[in-house]
């Protein structure tokens, strides 16, 4: 899917503070406080949350709950902040960083359930390391999950599914789940997800808790 320049997409982010958080690390470990919640409160992350449909359906599903996106295409990320404002939803907040850099923002077992929905596949062997489910992002996502966090990632194309496959089969315990993705009526889809479908593409789906 073709991305667009948006023009006033920097504008649209800067004016836009209480929703993108403009210095993450400064709530490492405070997250919940930042939604008025307090420490019981389930909080979920999603690495790459483009256009932010995800995220709002996901929120408005779990109103009790906290999420947060990450999105380091500024051009990308304002329409989620459009979303957000638009829909004056409170429960979600975003970081237009990369999410490399997650351990910078977030605490040893903070977040309790982390997606990595529809990354690039970078299918070239030389770009091995930048693929969401090379080994030490997987090492990351351990760090910052609770003990019992869910991890669930979710792709379109079948070498990268492969791919993680085998990388998380070594990192999650023995019970995780995959396969291609059973649509239900109360599924909640991306913007990738709902093209992908519409085109006959088969969706694939690895979850499951680190070791």
């Amino acid at each position: 899917m073709r991305l667009r320049h948006v023009k006033n997409a920097s504008e649209i982010v800067e004016s836009h503070k209480d929703i993108v958080i403009e210095s993450p690390e400064n709530y490492k470990g405070e997250w919940r406080k930042l939604f008025n919640k307090d420490d019981n409160t389930k909080l979920s992350l999603e690495i790459g949350c483009g256009k932010g449909l995800f995220l709002t359906r996901l929120s408005d599903a779990f109103k009790d709950e906290a999420f947060l996106g990450i999105e380091m295409m500024t051009s990308v990320i304002c329409r989620a902040v459009q979303k957000i404002d638009e829909q004056k939803i409170e429960n979600v907040k975003l970081i237009n960083k990369d999410g490399a850099n997650i351990l910078d923002y977030f605490m040893e077992g903070e977040i309790d359930h982390l997606y990595v929905n529809f990354p690039d596949p970078w299918p070239k062997a030389r770009h091995e390391k930048r693929r969401l489910t090379f080994p030490s992002f997987l090492e990351k996502y351990k760090v910052i999950l609770k003990k019992d966090g869910i991890f669930r990632f979710k792709t379109d194309n079948l070498d990268l599914y492969n791919y993680s496959l085998e990388t998380l089969s070594k990192a999650l315990k023995d019970d995780f789940k995959y396969g291609k993705v059973e649509y239900t009526t109360d599924t909640i889809m991306t913007e990738f997800e709902t093209k992908f479908r519409s085109n006959g593409n088969d969706i694939y789906y690895i979850e499951g808790t680190f070791k």
